[in-house]
């Protein structure tokens, strides 16, 4: 699965900044608002297109949209935490 790829350098690059904790903190809390997430990442594209290839925008807004593949993602940094 890319989406799995995509959210572990993503988990990786937070570990290096000591921020995975502070990430999985954060999108536990997101609950139902992470439809207005996503819908700040689509609004974004056009700006941060330079900066992130398509393909993690678009991880980035299906995370926020699906709670599943946000437990997921959490639970990937929960992993990279430990170890």
């Amino acid at each position: 699965m890319v989406a799995n790829n995509i959210w572990r350098i993503w988990a990786n690059t937070l570990h290096r900044w000591g921020m995975e904790n502070l990430a999985a903190s954060i999108l536990e809390a997101v609950g139902p608002l992470g439809v207005l997430g996503a819908q700040v990442v689509y609004l974004s594209q056009p700006i941060l297109h330079g900066i992130l290839p398509a393909n993690h925008l678009q991880a980035m807004a299906n995370l926020f949209e699906d709670h599943n593949q946000r437990q997921a993602f959490i639970a990937i940094l929960r992993e990279v935490s430990q170890g």
